[in-house]
């Protein structure tokens, strides 16, 4: 089996691509022309897979990738994924994560229908959520240009199912956090920010909103979920979620209360990382892919947390030498 993953190079595409490689596939990731290399998350495994220049905003680049590695499957994983970025630019926003999926729905119409096709859809669509929990049924309202630009790129995967028999299927993944999540996601702030509070490097962490809601599960467990829906012989549509939701305090209360440190002496509050719009309480109902993919999820929502702070601690001490 051959797969081409776009965004190969960020936290969900690092982790899916280690799990085809187990299962045999030959791996194909697209990479954006950049002044700066940024795969530090596949390092271990650049030389098992092939990576080819592709951008989502080129149309012709994503035909020509398509037509070069002849993929059985295709996973859409590259956005602008970081939704306070999407005020400040919500039409490139729009470009990558509405357009850009089309793009690809084009490129694959265009050279082989054939292709299963994977679209990462999000939770942020659920935005100021119309029932807790939510699960496939539930209606949209989104809050921000990245949750906007999300719902338009599931409708245009079910579009092209529908319209041209695409076998194209669409994950509405709740919050999955990892030691690969960037820096400047909230997760990663709170374990990268306890790490260095702990090594005495920084003494005060600014947050947002402690008191916003997430149903927070580990990447790793996601990736097979997003695999398993392309091995089925009818497309769909699946919420991937723990079921669980905890807050951002909770998150904070843990990744510091594991180096034996009292969040209340170091995390303060900071208007400046409130969101215009905020999405209180996202909580995912994940029971129809328990039922027809057979998946779980494995990590602990704890588990999770102190696994990241471990990442972090360990990355600065090596910094430190």
């Amino acid at each position: 089996m051959r797969a081409l993953i776009t965004g190969i190079t960020g936290q969900d595409g690092s982790y899916l691509a280690e799990f085809l490689l187990t299962k045999g596939y030959e791996v194909y990731g697209t990479v954006r022309r950049s002044s700066t290399e940024t795969f530090g998350r596949i390092e271990h495994i650049r030389n098992k897979i092939t990576l080819l220049q592709a951008d989502l905003l080129d149309q012709l680049s994503l035909i020509n990738v398509i037509e070069k590695t002849k993929p059985d499957e295709i996973y859409n994983l590259a956005a602008q994924s970081f939704v306070p970025t999407s005020w400040n630019q919500p039409i490139l926003t729009g470009e990558f994560d509405a357009l850009g999926v089309t793009r690809i729905l084009e490129a694959i119409r265009l050279v082989n229908t054939k292709i299963k096709f994977y679209q990462a859809s999000s939770s942020e669509m659920f935005g100021k959520v119309r029932q807790v929990p939510q699960n496939e049924e539930t209606p949209f309202y989104p809050r921000s240009p990245y949750g906007v630009a999300k719902v338009y790129g599931h409708f245009i995967t079910i579009n092209y199912r529908e319209s041209y028999k695409i076998n194209a299927s669409s994950g509405i993944l709740f919050n999955h956090e990892s030691p690969r999540r960037g820096l400047e996601f909230v997760t990663r702030k709170i374990t990268d920010g306890a790490a260095r509070i702990k090594l005495g490097l920084t003494d005060k962490l600014a947050m947002g909103n402690l008191d916003a809601e997430r149903d927070w599960g580990f990447a790793g467990d996601y990736v097979r979920a997003i695999w398993l829906m392309l091995q089925q012989d009818q497309p769909g549509t699946y919420v991937i979620a723990t079921g669980k939701s905890h807050s951002v305090r909770d998150f904070v209360k843990i990744a510091f209360g594991y180096l034996d440190l009292d969040y209340n002496d170091y995390v303060i509050t900071d208007q400046r990382f409130v969101r215009p719009a905020e999405v209180d309480h996202l909580l995912g109902d994940a029971s129809l892919a328990r039922k027809e993919l057979g998946w779980e999820p494995q990590a602990t929502f704890e588990g999770l947390v102190k696994m990241m702070v471990d990442a972090d601690l360990e990355r600065l001490r090596v910094q430190q030498k």
